[in-house]
């Protein structure tokens, strides 16, 4: 938030009766005049360090404004967006809970990547990055949580904002919202509705060699890949909260999600056989998805007593997939005679199907109580319930009939129940210092059946304790300490387990795998504060950890398998450091930093592979205010090198540039930002530098997305209005049992 009210007492000093300001003349006669507004203004620092974790506070950045809540996660620390795999870790690991107002999105990653790349950063107020959270958070995210805290619209009367982007990369992009609000004496409605548009770009280019028995044994190959999505994406949230007494208050709110997306993808390859055969590979595919999604909560709030609370709610989530494409391609020798004879993977046209309903009943109950001035119990029990179908498959048409084979064939059904119960006593021991300690015990049974064989894949029971502490002391009027533990807990999303197919080329298809168990990770965390700067170390051990995209050989040695695979164990020890610099009162910086030792294994290779390395990513900003309403902000990132499982992932990173004007007399905020201006978020890797892979693969491919072909601009102008009205939008914040629901329907 960029301003704040301070200084309370001066306000009261300077007012004598409502609205009016008096005072002694030199002749002796009291002269009275009326204040219409009186703000003190005072800057938050864009980080800010506590116990459990990093809060940014969005509104301090001049880039908010115009850009997405990716955007703006991508540009905060420790957060790695790999666009290519649609994936996002913190501190350097995957298994990331993201939650929006404490509540878990539970859908698939690329699905929530599309949704927070549609969501206005307009409406964050902030985002907490929660690497140790409290019991009373879900323990799900070996990682940690990213939980994304939208304004609310305190407001009495009616009132609301509206913004809209528009903006040019590749291709056209836009995105228009609008919120509004009535906050009466007993109740309070809101609404609000998103609409966004793009048409982005990227290309995949990988080089290397293999020996692949079906082409013929060993061989070198080219491959080229260009994807040109249409997204279209709609989003609508309404509620109400209501006060029954002066006790008790419930409310309602619904969310409905719709993303459309159709695609053209073109993937060439040259295939070199040794010594002078080759084989040419043209596919055209034609791709349409769909994603809805309906999020509702009812909740009841009691006030017992002054020292006592009650919060009950209720949640029903679901989620449904679809997802098509066809294909037509050609593969033949240098000849022209078809390549594959027999294998209908090898067919001039294919398709596939793949889709994916989800239902989840949540159902939470907290508790909480003050037993005297210096302690404080909470308390609290939770049971979640869910189903999920999903069923995917490759066709090849064969002399006029559509062919399935069982090995891109699956019809998988899952069924999870999830109990827990949790408590936490917080401790104020001094002045100064506080303890809390907590504990969680969850209870989960998920079991795993092929509808088309009949067979259970995963029948999987589990109970985990969870403990956790938090302890911080006050060393000066300006410095603080403080030191944290957690133990959590990262199950297999369903696609993971699913043995999901997706086609690639004739050789390749993505796949799941139903082997896959939860990882365990403890955290350790001290950190030291000091006039807002803040250094952290952050310690953690991941017992199987799940590393996504890893190549494999299928049973018959015919098709490339590209799947989750566990790691051994992955050990970290992360320094993280964030400076906040004030040059002038128009000049301000920040730096961050996240970076240190990364040790794992893997043993799913031939020959099992142990890694040791340095691995960081860092950020900057600098920020000026200049007269009339002005700001310019520069901010840039940078992620160094680093591994995935067997993959090597090369530095990369990102220059951006904004500039806003604030029109006086509530006349809106206009706002122009560049994203990646240098064209360096291109992302270089590599399988077979580090161990033998599947099929001796060893190769180079380089990401390129929209960013690197077209400079993308974008213009926002936001308004707001109604009653007390000024500049900026907002919407309301709740919690409801669902917050821990949503995330393992994910992909990363």
């Amino acid at each position: 938030m960029k301003s704040l009210l301070c200084s309370l007492s001066a306000v009261f000093l300077l007012f004598d009766g409502y609205g009016q300001v008096s005072g002694k003349s030199d002749t002796g006669r009291t002269d009275t005049a009326k204040l219409h507004e009186v703000i003190v203004r005072g800057d938050k620092t864009l980080y800010r360090q506590r116990p459990e974790g990093m809060v940014v506070n969005v509104e301090s950045s001049v880039l908010t404004r115009g850009s997405s809540a990716l955007e703006v996660l991508e540009r905060s620390p420790g957060v790695i967006i790999d666009h290519r795999n649609n994936s996002i870790a913190l501190n350097g690991k995957n298994g990331v809970l993201v939650m929006i107002n404490g509540k878990l999105m539970r859908m698939p990653v690329e699905q929530l990547v599309i949704l927070l790349g549609t969501m206005s950063a307009n409406d964050i107020e902030r985002i907490e990055l929660l690497t140790t959270p409290p019991s009373s958070y879900d323990a799900e995210g070996s990682a940690g949580i990213i939980n994304i805290v939208l304004k609310k619209n305190r407001r009495k009367g009616t009132n609301g904002s509206a913004s809209l982007t528009t903006g040019y990369g590749y291709r056209e992009k836009g995105t228009a919202s609008v919120n509004l609000a009535h906050n009466g004496a007993l109740l309070n409605t809101y609404g609000s509705y998103t609409f966004s548009h793009d048409r982005p770009y990227n290309e995949l280019t990988v080089e290397g060699s293999s020996d692949f028995p079906t082409l013929g044994g060993h061989q070198r190959f080219l491959f080229n890949n260009i994807t040109k999505p249409l997204q279209n994406n709609h989003n609508v949230n309404a509620g109400l909260d209501a006060r029954i007494n002066t006790k008790t208050s419930a409310g309602a709110s619904i969310t409905y999600g719709d993303s459309r997306e159709s695609s053209s993808v073109t993937n060439q390859a040259v295939y070199t056989l040794l010594p002078d055969s080759v084989l040419l590979f043209n596919g055209d595919i034609r791709g349409r998805n769909s994603w809805r999604n309906l999020i509702s909560t009812v909740y009841l709030e009691k006030q017992i007593k002054e020292s006592e609370k009650i919060n009950l709610s209720l949640d029903y989530l679901r989620y449904r997939n679809q997802d098509g494409a066809n294909v037509q391609s050609s593969f033949i020798n240098q000849h022209g005679s078809e390549a594959g004879a027999g294998n209908p993977l090898y067919a001039p046209r294919q398709r596939t199907f793949a889709n994916t309903v989800i239902g989840v009943g949540v159902l939470k109950i907290d508790y909480s109580r003050q037993l005297d001035k210096k302690i404080k119990l909470e308390t609290g029990i939770k049971a979640a319930y869910t189903e999920s179908t999903s069923s995917s498959a490759i066709e090849s048409l064969v002399n006029g009939q559509w062919v399935g084979q069982s090995a891109v064939t699956n019809h998988m059904r899952m069924k999870e129940g999830i109990g827990a119960l949790y408590t936490a006593g917080s401790m104020q021991i001094d002045a100064v210092t506080q303890l809390v300690i907590g504990a969680r015990y969850e209870y989960s049974r998920t079991r795993l059946n092929d509808a088309i064989t009949g067979l259970v894949t995963v029948d999987r029971k589990l109970g985990v304790f969870f403990p956790n502490l938090f302890f911080s002391r006050k060393l000066t009027e300006n410095a603080d300490l403080h030191l944290s533990y957690s133990k959590r807990i990262s199950r297999p999303s369903y696609s993971d387990l699913a043995s999901f197919v997706g086609y690639s080329d004739p050789t390749a298809v993505l796949t799941g795998n139903s082997s896959l168990r939860p990882t365990i990770t403890n955290n350790l965390k001290l950190g030291y504060n000091y006039r807002g700067y803040s250094f952290s170390l952050l310690l953690s051990r991941d017992d199987y950890p799940i590393a996504r995209y890893q190549l494999t050989e299928s049973p018959g040695r015919d098709l490339l398998y590209v799947s989750p695979q566990h790691l051994s164990y992955q050990n970290n020890l992360n320094l993280q450091v964030s400076l906040p610099i004030k040059i002038t009162r128009w000049w301000d910086m920040s730096y961050g930093f996240v970076g240190g030792w990364r040790k794992y294994k893997e043993d799913y290779t031939r020959y099992p592979l142990e890694m040791t390395f340095f691995g960081y990513s860092a950020n900057f900003r600098e920020s000026f205010r200049i007269p009339a309403g002005i700001s310019l902000e520069i901010s840039g990132w940078y992620n160094g090198a680093g591994y995935n499982g067997t993959t090597r992932i090369e530095g990369f990173g990102a220059l951006n540039a904004g500039i806003k004007k604030e029109f006086a007399g509530n006349g809106g905020i206009l706002q122009l930002a560049v994203g990646d201006i240098l064209r360096t978020q291109k992302v270089d890797g590599g399988y077979g530098s580090l161990t033998e892979e599947a099929y001796a693969q060893h190769n180079h491919f380089q990401w390129r997305p929209e960013s690197v072909r077209s400079t993308i601009l974008k213009l926002t102008y936001s308004r707001s209005f109604g009653s007390g009205t000024s500049n900026g939008g907002g919407k309301r914040e709740g919690g409801t049992g669902s917050a821990e629901e949503r995330e393992r329907v994910r992909n990363n």
